[in-house]
């Protein structure tokens, strides 16, 4: 039996009868399906990939349904062609040869166009994509105003759902999927076309098609993972999604894991507390360096989240705001900040000592707060906690970015900064005091 589960021989010495090929098929793991797809695209002994002419153009690194069954048929020993077709069916499901001009991931014995994915995108690289990654997918896509790109139904919902969930930082999405679309305009055609339909394919496995078999969902192992707190999302492009987003409503899966022994929980909290000193400890060194590249002076006017997550980008713009003589909205803003990650028998004390200085009557740095919000805020203080001020932080948040936010990226002082990093000039603390002080 080791001979007939040597996937690397391929020419079987043993005769198998078809059901038990199938059942090998779906038991082999992705290293042994990606040596069958290597041999398949093998230069000698392979399937013929060829470019053809279709009326005016010429498509690329293709092979038909036909080439596939049949290679399958010989080289697994395979008596029914339907079988061979099968099995292929299995591995397209996978991911590893897609056709070209459909979103249904299955093989057909005909004269259908397939291409090969790129090992850059096989499942033996643990594929768990972010959301993220997604959403800037079906960005791209949007900005690539040709018919073959055009977003189908099911993914114009998708995006429409993935845009609610990620509000905030959508503006950082599109920036990150327009800066994807430069980058791939100035490859040559043919490649841009077959990274393209590489890449559609990819998200047709692990986003498919409503009514399609899901081979990435959430089986034993995936769920034994989930318990590894090291274990982290991979991404596409470089983008992490922050904790309380990582599931959008267009793909959350179902299973529900045991709950954790004590032994489990302390495990996690140890390592949640050293990313947290990791995490501080780099802020930190940030902030003491006081330098700032370009590209965060940049990030900073994707949105005011971006701005306010740099220590020199929230330093900045405190400064602008006290030059505006509203600085209590965002003295205000992380004083909740800091409130959510007090000690516990710290916190009663903070809220009225929050309310003292922000909303109480006479305040000496007043916020002004709608009615609705400090009616809330007001109810909330009859039993003070960590989110007693929820509402009232999130109507100052949205008054900031709708309106001093909108000045800051517009003033002198966050334009004289963009252009003094375009010129490769650092900005210490100083230079920074000045430049506030001559706006």
């Amino acid at each position: 039996m080791e001979k007939v589960l040597n996937i690397m021989q391929f020419r079987y010495t043993l005769s198998v009868n078809t059901l038990s090929v199938i059942f090998l098929i779906l038991a082999l793991s992705p290293l042994q399906i990606e040596d069958i797809i290597t041999n398949i695209q093998d230069d000698t002994e392979g399937v013929p990939i060829r470019t053809v002419k279709s009326f005016m153009t010429k498509i690329p690194s293709v092979v038909t349904g036909a080439d596939i069954v049949q290679w399958l048929t010989k080289n697994l020993s395979i008596e029914d062609p339907a079988e061979a077709m099968h099995i292929g069916s299995l591995i397209a499901a996978q991911g590893y040869f897609f056709p070209i001009s459909d979103h249904v991931l299955s093989l057909k014995d005909d004269g259908t166009f397939y291409r090969f994915q790129a090992p850059y995108f096989w499942p033996s690289n643990c594929w768990e994509p972010e959301n993220t990654d997604y959403a800037i997918y079906l960005c791209k896509r949007t900005m690539q105003n040709k018919t073959r790109l055009e977003l189908a139904d099911y993914e114009a919902e998708n995006l429409a759902r993935l845009q609610r969930a990620f509000a905030r930082k959508w503006e950082f999405i599109y920036m990150q999927a327009e800066a994807q679309v430069k980058i791939d305009r100035k490859k040559d055609k043919t490649e841009r076309k077959i990274l393209d339909s590489q890449e559609r394919a990819f998200w047709d496995v692990h986003r498919p098609v409503p009514g399609c078999v899901n081979t990435t969902e959430m089986d034993i192992r995936k769920c034994r993972r989930m318990k590894n707190p090291h274990r982290v999302k991979k991404s596409v492009y470089g983008v992490a999604e922050e904790g309380a987003q990582s599931q959008s409503p267009i793909h959350t899966p179902s299973h529900h894991c045991r709950k954790g022994t004590k032994e489990d929980v302390e495990k996690e909290i140890l390592f949640l507390n050293t990313q947290l000193d990791r995490h501080c400890m780099k802020m930190s060194k940030v902030a003491e360096s006081k330098e700032a590249s370009q590209q965060r002076v940049k990030k900073w006017g994707f949105s005011l989240e971006e701005a306010l997550k740099d220590p020199v980008g929230r330093e900045l713009f405190l400064k602008f705001l006290e030059s505006e003589f509203s600085s209590e909205n965002l003295r205000f803003w992380l004083a909740v900040q800091d409130l959510k990650r007090m000690p516990q028998e710290d916190v009663a004390q903070r809220v009225q000592d929050i309310w003292a200085e922000f909303l109480a009557e006479g305040a000496t740095s007043s916020i002004n707060l709608d009615s609705h919000s400090y009616e809330r805020t007001s109810q909330n203080l009859k039993d003070p906690g960590r989110y007693s001020y929820e509402d009232a932080q999130d109507h100052i948040y949205k008054l900031m970015k709708s309106d001093s936010y909108t000045r800051f990226l517009r003033s002198n002082v966050y334009q004289d900064l963009l252009m003094v990093r375009k010129k490769g000039k650092s900005l210490t603390g100083k230079r920074l005091t000045g430049l506030m002080q001559s706006s």
